[in-house]
């Protein structure tokens, strides 16, 4: 029976390391939203919970560039997420502002139209709209941990397009995410300890096969 290598130990304990180490990052990166979301009624604190979404922009490129890092050869996750955080948070801010925005107009709409006749229209509209926007959530702020020198405008409408034209892969992403939602109302422990970590990895994988035609060598996003 041939023998676990070292090499092989190694790998294993710095995957696992990094997962709980995004983990307890993104739980402080995100304190305000994860707050909320344990100690309030979400139909009724949506408002809130909108406010403090675009607070984990930064923290959620931080783990984008940890896991980046990582697959560099870059054992140190705190620096990594850390570093990430600081070169990207303003931008990371815009991003989660800008589609917490979208989504709270949406929002708005649904409840101020659902009684009306013509909602059949309007909500599948708005329904667009807002997967639209957390398909290219994930997209943007995958290409801001790659190329933090890229302009805001040029990685929100790449991004968009990306996030249309590998709709397989924004589908997967969306999938994977109601899954994380849907553990975390039924034991947030275990989404927040163990999932989080392997739920963003995938999604980040998914979102960076799709920026792959429009990121070339000097790292800053190409316009579609």
């Amino acid at each position: 029976m041939r023998r676990i290598s070292h090499d092989t130990y190694a790998s294993i304990f710095s995957t696992v390391y990094l997962g709980l180490m995004v983990n307890v990052m993104l739980l402080v990166g995100c304190a305000p939203l994860v707050f909320l979301l344990l100690t309030t009624d979400p139909a009724a604190s949506w408002p809130l919970l909108l406010i403090a979404t675009p607070l984990c922009g930064p923290a959620l490129v931080g783990a984008l560039t940890a896991f980046r890092a990582h697959g560099l050869g870059e054992g140190r996750v705190v620096r990594a997420f850390w570093a990430g955080w600081r070169r990207t948070a303003g931008k990371a801010l815009a991003v989660g502002a800008i589609v917490a925005v979208v989504l709270a107009i949406v929002l708005v709409d649904v409840r101020a139209v659902s009684a009306a006749s013509w909602s059949v229209v309007v909500v599948p509209l708005c329904a667009t709209v807002a997967l639209l926007a957390l398909a290219t959530s994930p997209v943007a702020l995958t290409a801001l941990a790659e190329a933090p020198g890229t302009p805001l405008r040029v990685l929100l409408s790449t991004a968009a397009v990306l996030a249309v034209r590998r709709w397989y892969l924004s589908a997967v992403s969306l999938l994977v995410l109601a899954g994380q939602a849907a553990l975390f109302v039924t034991s947030p422990a275990l989404a927040l300890g163990l999932t989080a970590a392997p739920a963003l990895y995938l999604i980040w994988a998914n979102a960076r096969f799709a920026l792959r035609p429009v990121l070339p060598a000097d790292a800053t996003v190409a316009a579609v």
